[in-house]
């Protein structure tokens, strides 16, 4: 694809209307998505530790929305100065470009000193009053003013799903006999924004760390660790490619299962662009407003099936790991995966209509379908 066609997939929300029922929609998709992390625990597909670390991801999500959506609060009114309009992928993504999240960035960096030039809440909210009951107008510079601040106030913070979210370490056990040279088992977990797909990606990786210190207080591996797993973190590469790559640059870690969790794309006939099925039942499905969209969820896995040892140096060996592939057709080749299950998120209405047509393409993908009080119903 070319600059030309990602940038026509791109566009500005300008209406003030648009741009606040988009943010009210994702602030219900991600209060969704928390319950579904929890049906998938009881359902034994996410251990406890794979959900607490997948909400974390889901709430950085959450709080990335709440700062934009205060950012771009006054889309659309008239503020005295042009500041732009949110930008989203509306191919394939319903998400914001990855550009808004970069800029976020920058942001943040600078926070501390755009809220030192910045009136107080208080301030700019008496300054508001004022002007309302002093001279019977609508204060809308004072209102940019104000959502301003609270955006970098929410900056402040921290807690944002970055471009680039780095590897954190989760210590889950030994194996092995404790008196000999211990195998500790870590999940090691991070996350990027894909800015060829513009969408949330979440890596979890679990591994045995057989080295004299353990990862996560070894000065010298887990910088190394970190950096790696960062520059392969690309969604064009397959899983295989990754763990391969890992497994052969560190000889005393030695990953055991690599996943893949695509948040997205969102459809909604609102703001994205669809084709095929997805289009007719969101079209047909007529939803009230907040419930007129499908989120994808798609987690690649990959597995370590045996391992193997192989020379290294005169004298040495060093253990490598043999990674199942999807058996069936070859697909596994193609996928680089052992599995790979998709699944989708959606309210009820569409799903009533998902559910009559039952299209042939969605027969083997996960349903997952919330109502309005927060109930999560699963269906094959």
């Amino acid at each position: 694809m070319t600059d030309i066609d990602l940038t026509r997939d791109h566009a500005g929300l300008t209406d003030t209307l648009a741009a606040r029922r988009y943010f009210r929609k994702f602030e219900r998709i991600t209060e969704h998505l928390a319950r579904v992390a929890g049906q998938m625990e009881a359902e034994g597909t996410l251990s406890k530790t794979d959900v607490t670390v997948i909400a974390g991801y889901i709430q950085r999500i959450s709080f990335t929305f709440q700062a934009l959506g205060t950012k771009y609060l006054m889309t659309g009114r008239d503020t005295g100065q042009f500041f732009g309009s949110l930008m989203i992928d509306r191919h394939e993504s319903g998400f914001p470009v990855y550009s808004e999240l970069l800029t976020m960035a920058n942001d943040a960096q600078q926070a501390e000193r755009h809220l030192r030039n910045m009136g107080s809440t208080d301030e700019l909210k008496n300054r508001m009053v004022q002007v309302i009951v002093g001279d019977l107008q609508i204060p809308t510079k004072l209102q940019f003013a104000l959502s301003q601040r609270l955006y970098y106030e929410a900056l402040e913070k921290g807690e944002m799903f970055w471009a680039q979210n780095d590897p954190e370490a989760i210590w889950q056990g030994n194996n092995g006999d404790e008196r000999r040279a211990p195998r500790r088992r870590y999940l090691i977990h991070w996350a990027t924004y894909d800015s060829q797909i513009n969408l949330p990606v979440i890596y979890l990786m679990e591994l045995e760390d057989t080295g004299r210190e353990a990862l996560a207080r070894d000065h010298r591996r887990w910088p190394e660790v970190q950096r790696h797993l960062m520059a392969q973190s690309v969604g064009g590469l397959k899983l295989v490619t990754i763990a391969k790559g890992f497994d052969t640059d560190f000889d005393d870690l030695h990953p055991k299962r690599l996943r893949r969790i695509h948040v997205g794309p969102m459809y909604s006939s609102a703001f994205t662009r669809q084709t095929g099925p997805i289009r007719e039942v969101l079209e047909e499905a007529n939803a009230p407003m907040g419930e007129d969209w499908t989120l994808a969820w798609t987690v690649e896995e990959l597995e370590s099936e045996r391992v193997t040892e192989e020379r290294k140096g005169w004298f040495g060996t060093v253990e490598r790991e043999i990674f199942a592939l999807d058996p069936f057709s070859g697909r596994g080749v193609d996928t680089g995966a052992t599995r790979t299950a998709r699944a989708i998120i959606l309210p009820q209405r569409p799903y009533q209509v998902l559910a009559e047509k039952n299209p042939p393409g969605f027969r083997d993908v996960r349903k997952f379908v919330v109502s309005p009080k927060g109930r999560v119903f699963s269906y094959r």
